[in-house]
């Protein structure tokens, strides 16, 4: 249970809610805060869920926040599954999770009956409750990572340690208007919807089929004030020519390496706008943000004492201890953290002069004839190039070597490869690079894949 100072979601949503108009809506629709706190989205009593494990399955996502605020508190466990999880994995974590009952609007990956796991519909529309049930219960979160291969794992999170980064200092008035390019079953997407509940804003969900350039006018149109993605998302919406006329006062990156040329980009995008990048991971909770206008973080944050989140850098990869880690991984019970209570993030870091720089994934090192290449740092220096928009560094297969470095490029509008431009942008690589780490092909492509959870699509070939 709960400690008698800890509150639910929608204990803590409503102490700013009921007397105004704020709201969460999507591309369908709209809800007011304060008719949630009068009714119920199931055709049951949510007292029915007490002491359940629910699994939540939706396409939109605005169906899935009124089943969040309705069930924490109640439900023993809440499962939130993406809408991009392949339904073929839907059985195996039904049983890892032990979920007894799907709430669904009749979409996604769980979204039909199978399997003999009961399904309770959410309906379009409130129905008035009778009483206001009891939220007292200490309510488990579980979020899937964000792997791009095979199952992803689930971890387990609490109301405490997903809300725990929200007291960082931002300043944010309570007529905030929140967004994001990331779905809130993903970990960052959560977080901005928390800091919109919790903090006294609305917000403006993002749709998987939308387009980019709807999604901007939608924003712009609903004013949003504070919006969030990955640097691939904004290198999308930066291409978009509805991002001219959209005017937020905050801009966040998060989920990738945020590297100079993007940081730059943003900041003559939005000259008004305070930028900021942050780390975090789903495990490990949200380590800092950094809002100087330069990629990496400054090396004083390792080992900081006092702060919310400890920093520590060990064989080259960040490590985190916080209370915003989650507790476990779902199944196995497996620790998130080794006996010394950081968890070791697997992203890899460099120290140059009083500043760490993120190079890359640990297990994403393309391997040139012995020499180690992290995909990413590649793609920062092709990117500094000013007619391109998005790459994508990957291995190609090689006799003599093993692997070369290849980089497929999307180019701003109005560009073409030349040889001009693609003999720059080499001479980029060769004066950055060491030899082994510049790129042996360039190839334009029209678009580089997003994941569900907004990363670049990987591949190695």
């Amino acid at each position: 249970m709960r400690p008698p100072d800890s509150r639910s979601l929608w204990d803590l949503t409503a102490a700013s809610t009921l007397s105004s108009p704020r709201y969460v809506a999507d591309s369908a629709g709209r809800f007011a805060l304060a008719d949630v706190a009068r009714a119920h989205t199931f055709g049951i009593p949510p007292e029915a869920f007490r002491g359940l494990t629910v699994l939540i399955s939706c396409e939109r996502q605005l169906p899935a926040v009124q089943a969040l605020l309705q069930l924490d508190g109640i439900a023993r466990r809440i499962l939130l599954c993406p809408p991009d999880l392949a339904p073929a994995h839907i059985p195996a974590v039904i049983a890892e999770a032990e979920v007894d009952v799907i709430v669904s609007d009749g979409t996604g990956p769980a979204g039909q009956p199978a399997g003999g796991t009961p399904m309770i519909a959410i309906g379009p529309d409130l129905i008035q409750a009778a009483t206001s049930p009891d939220r007292s219960r200490a309510t488990e979160w579980l979020l899937f990572t964000s792997g791009t291969t095979g199952r992803p794992k689930i971890v387990v999170h609490t109301l405490a340690s997903l809300t725990g980064p929200l007291d960082d200092g931002l300043a944010v008035s309570s007529d905030a208007v929140w967004s994001t390019f990331y779905d809130i079953r993903r970990y960052g997407g959560l977080q901005i919807l928390l800091r919109a509940l919790l903090g006294g804003g609305s917000m403006v969900l993002s749709q998987a089929n939308e387009s980019v350039a709807d999604f901007l006018i939608r924003a712009q149109q609903s004013e949003v004030t504070h919006i969030s993605g990955t640097p691939s998302h904004w290198r999308r919406a930066l291409m978009s020519p509805p991002v001219r006329h959209f005017t937020p006062a905050y801009v966040r990156l998060s989920g990738e390496v945020a590297d100079q040329a993007i940081l730059n980009y943003l900041a003559v995008a939005f000259p008004r706008s305070d930028i900021a990048h942050a780390f975090a991971s789903t495990e490990a909770g949200v380590a800092f943000d950094v809002r100087d206008g330069l990629a990496g973080f400054p090396a004083a944050l390792i080992g900081l004492p006092g702060g919310k989140a400890e920093l520590r850098v060990k064989d080259g990869s960040l490590r985190i201890r916080s209370a915003r880690t989650a507790s476990r991984y779902l199944g196995d019970g497996r620790r998130l953290s080794g006996a010394d209570g950081f968890v070791d993030t697997g992203d890899m870091v460099e120290l140059r002069g009083d500043r760490y720089y993120f190079v890359g994934r640990r297990e994403g090192v393309i391997n040139v004839g012995g020499y180690k290449v992290h995909p990413e740092e590649v793609e920062a220096v092709v990117c500094q190039h000013p007619s391109v928009q998005m790459a994508r560094a990957r291995a190609r297969p090689s006799p003599i070597t093993g692997a070369l470095v290849v980089a497929d490029i999307v180019l701003r509008p109005g560009s073409g490869m030349s040889q001009t431009i693609r003999d720059e942008i080499l001479d980029l690589c060769r004066r950055a690079l060491p030899p082994h780490k510049v790129p042996a092909m360039l190839t334009e492509v029209a678009a580089l894949d997003i994941a569900g959870s907004g990363k670049l699509v990987r591949q190695c070939a």
